[in-house]
């Protein structure tokens, strides 16, 4: 009888699979450069392999492009999302079966749908903005990210239960909760903080954060990446560059490095972070 992890890897390579065959066809199509550039690739290198070790990648990706002028702010929010993707479908797999926590079923199903869910319909919406709404939305809910990565780096967040379920009212509001990270992850916003985070305040194990929330963003970003895909709202090579040189990093991290003393660098994406957001703000009053 195959186990509620076994059917979760199974449906992961799935939808991996599934992902990998619509964007190469969608890609054939596609006008102009395809390949990424040095920069690209070694921008998809650090950040997913600080991801592997707890950093998170959508804000550190996101300061890179926008301090770099390497993704027009308007197509970001798809390239984090097309990008990223198949970085954290291994980071899932590798979370899921290293990490023994075995996570109520049903609290695990329906977090995880609910979060796939919101990405489905966030993508919807953001892919039919203007560059300028694009750059407030990131912009405001990048700073919310920094109070997330304070209120985390300085222990003011909960350590959370034992739980490893919810039931009630507690389910319902880890579902509503879900939904809106996996709508604000389309923004560009990741989800893996903030789901730890909800988890502990609705007294789960820590430790329960990691197969909801890896397994959340797996199946959630080929439901917002078909949308940006087929809207053309993202940046191929680009996107590229963070697959190609993200996924083996993810493997390196998690099977050679597996740790590092984090707690500055932690505080640098802080700063770095502030300054794209406040970067954002100007631009978009700019553009207005």
């Amino acid at each position: 009888m195959l186990t509620p992890k076994a059917i979760l890897i199974a449906l992961l390579g799935a939808a991996g699979i599934a992902f990998v065959v619509f964007w190469i066809r969608q890609a054939r199509v596609a006008t102009g450069r395809r390949w990424p550039t040095i920069r690209q690739l070694g921008i998809g290198i650090v950040t997913d392999f600080f991801d592997m070790l707890g950093i998170g990648s959508f804000a550190p990706t996101t300061s890179l492009y926008k301090l770099g002028g390497v993704v027009a702010d308007e197509n970001i929010p798809g390239t984090l999302n097309v990008g990223h993707m198949i970085p954290t479908f291994a980071e899932a797999v590798i979370s899921i079966l290293i990490i023994a926590v075995d996570v109520e079923a049903k609290t695990l199903t329906l977090m995880i749908g609910a979060a796939a869910a919101g990405a489905w319909l966030g993508a919807g919406v953001v892919s039919g903005w203007s560059r300028r709404r694009i750059q407030l939305g990131m912009g405001v809910l990048l700073l919310g990210a920094v109070g997330i990565m304070v209120a985390r780096l300085t222990g003011i967040v909960p350590a959370g239960g034992d739980a490893l379920g919810l039931s009630g009212t507690r389910l319902a509001v880890g579902i509503v909760g879900n939904f809106v990270l996996g709508a604000f992850m389309t923004l560009g916003i990741g989800l893996f903080a903030p789901c730890m985070i909800l988890v502990a305040l609705l007294g789960m194990k820590e430790t329960a954060a990691f197969p909801i929330m890896m397994g959340s963003c797996a199946f959630l970003m080929p439901a917002a990446s078909v949308r940006f895909v087929r809207s053309g709202r993202y940046d191929l090579p680009a996107a590229l560059g963070l697959t190609l040189g993200g996924t083996p990093a993810v493997l390196l991290a998690a099977f050679v490095v597996k740790s590092l003393p984090l707690g500055t660098v932690k505080w640098l994406v802080v700063a770095v972070v502030v300054y794209t957001a406040v970067a954002m703000l100007r631009s978009a009053v700019r553009d207005g």
